[in-house]
Parts: C-alpha cells; structure tokens; sequence
C-alpha cells in the first residue's frame, strides 16, 4: 500500500480535507488567494451552526460502518470514538486494517502487508473531526448546504484556492430536530471520492482505554 493510498484511506474515514487543519487554521497570514466564504440564508446558517454544535458534543460512540472507495469497492467495520481526539476503526477479514487515534497519534496497522505507519494527528484530516474545537469559518470552510427528505448535507473545502477536494457530511434530522451524522464522502483532487456510511451509532457513557492504543506489533519469528 502506497503512502499515498493510506493517507486517502484516513482521508476518506476522517470526513475532512487532506490538509493540515492546523496549517489552515493559520494560513491568512501564511498564503494569498483565499476562498471568500459564500453568503446563506438564514435557514442554512442554522443548519451549519447545528451541525457545529452537534459534532462538538459528541462525546463517545460506536457502530458500524461501510465503506465504498471511488471504484466501487466495498469494506466494512467497527468504529470507536471518544472525542477530542480518539477514535478507532477496524476493518472486517479480508481488509482486517486497524485505523487509531490516541489523541496525538494516528496509527495504521495492515496485518496482510505487514506494514504499521503513524501520522501526527495534526497532519491527518481527522484532527478536524476530533479538534476540541469544532471550526468551519476559519481554514476550512462550508460551501454549500442542502437539504433533503432525511435531513441536509454540508460541503466544505480548504479556504486556500490552492488546495483541491472536499467533503460532504450529511445529516439525518429528525422531527424534534435532533440531528445524526449519517455518511460523509470525500473528492480528492483528482475527483476521486470516497463514501463512508455509519451503518449504527450508539452514543456511549465511556469507552475502554485500550481501544486507542496501537503499538506497533512484534514480528512472528
């Protein structure tokens, strides 16, 4: 597996840009030509500050979840999260990848090629998902909002016109108005997407610690 495909498999389980949100955050004094944010309405102001607060107090959770690549293969799995920072995915045989985030590290174990990897949090698309803070007027931004029979979907991109691809994040909303985080797919720069559906979501009261630890494992002699 290429360095290449594995940032684009975390690319399409983290549901942001491949970028570094942190460097974004940071770029009005770093970079020229910046994307200016569209004008809304009112109602979709809503919708974007709902789903903003909606990611920003999710705490721990899990399910399932299954996942098309931009070929149409498919792959599915378990999903682990306990926001900020952690989150943890397992691929069901024959992918059998482990995907972790203990907060600082993402870590990626391919048992069939025998490869393990790590990646600065920061240098991964998931920081935005996992942030403390959830932020979608500063490095990255929304550029559209729909709405649908289920709920609505956001589309967001990096505000640098520089940097190609984007995310759409759809939401379930239901009568009351409680919202659900449903599917997001990401487009790379080459148009190429990735969907990921949560198949379940179970909101938990905590999660086991050794969920988001993966140390890379000793070679069978």
């Amino acid at each position: 597996m290429t360095d290449f495909t594995k940032r684009t498999l975390l690319a399409g389980l983290a549901a942001a840009l491949v970028t570094t949100p942190a460097l974004a955050q940071g770029s009005k004094n770093q970079f020229s030509g910046l994307i200016s944010p569209p004008s809304f309405n009112a109602a979709d102001k809503a919708r974007i500050q709902k789903a903003t607060d909606y990611l920003q107090n999710l705490g721990t959770a899990h399910g399932r979840f299954e996942q098309t690549d931009y070929r149409g293969r498919k792959s599915a799995g378990n999903w682990y999260l306990a926001r900020p920072g952690k989150m943890r995915f397992e691929y069901d045989a024959p992918t059998s990848l482990l995907i972790v985030s203990n907060g600082k590290t993402v870590s990626m174990w391919d048992p069939r090629l025998q490869s393990f990897d790590q990646y600065p949090l920061s240098e991964t698309p998931l920081s935005l998902f996992l942030a403390r803070q959830i932020r979608f007027d500063q490095g990255v931004i929304v550029t559209a909002v729909s709405s649908n029979a289920q709920g609505f979907t956001l589309k967001a991109r990096d505000r640098r016109k520089s940097v190609e691809g984007s995310v759409v994040l759809g939401f379930d909303q239901a009568p009351n108005g409680a919202l659900a985080l449903r599917e997001w797919t990401i487009t790379d720069a080459q148009n190429r997407a990735t969907n990921l559906k949560l198949t379940s979501f179970t909101r938990d009261s905590a999660q086991k610690p050794d969920l988001f630890v993966l140390n890379k494992p000793q070679k069978k002699k």
